[in-house]
């Protein structure tokens, strides 16, 4: 029970860094009822993906930030399976790379940096450029269908202020 203090007190903390320091191209906001479980927007400037708004999902396990979160990526992007954990070296795929530094923040810069890459693993798919630019083009269109992501960018979780104590 101490280790999933910690680990909410970590992501409370991690959450107010991401309110009051925005990465530029990112949003990410806890579910209310479980701060273990956080929904990302991924908004790149590179081409092929520039056009695109991509959705996803980070699941922490109650050891954070010992172990390493489930990815996932829920808009179709033409570089991942929808809906199926990712393989990075900062997911749950490998926790022994995982460096317990690394925070939100970090996890989606890199999932965005491996969406530029052409490394195939378990959770990517490979498609053509003209193939991602179309779903670049789609995307919004395709979240909008989720309750979740239209609520999601008018969203700031305020109660996990308990957690920082």
């Amino acid at each position: 029970m101490a280790g999933k203090r910690v680990g909410l007190k970590r992501l409370a903390r991690e959450y107010i860094t991401i309110l009051k320091n925005p990465v530029e191209c990112i949003e990410a906001h806890p579910l209310e009822e479980d701060l273990f479980e956080w929904y990302y927007v991924l908004k790149p400037v590179q081409s092929p993906y520039n056009d695109g708004v991509y959705y996803g999902k980070l699941v922490f396990p109650s050891e954070y930030p010992m172990k390493p979160p489930d990815i996932y990526m829920i808009t179709p992007s033409g570089r991942f399976e929808t809906n199926t954990k990712i393989c990075l070296s900062m997911s749950s795929f490998h926790p022994e790379s995982w460096n317990p530094s690394w925070s939100v923040s970090t996890i989606l810069l890199g999932i965005m940096s491996f969406m530029y890459e052409d490394t195939i693993t378990t959770g990517s798919i490979e498609t053509t450029i003209k193939q991602k630019k179309r779903y670049a083009r789609k995307s919004l269109k395709f979240n909008k269908k989720f309750d979740n992501f239209k609520n999601f960018l008018k969203k700031q979780v305020t109660s996990f202020d308990t957690y920082i104590v």
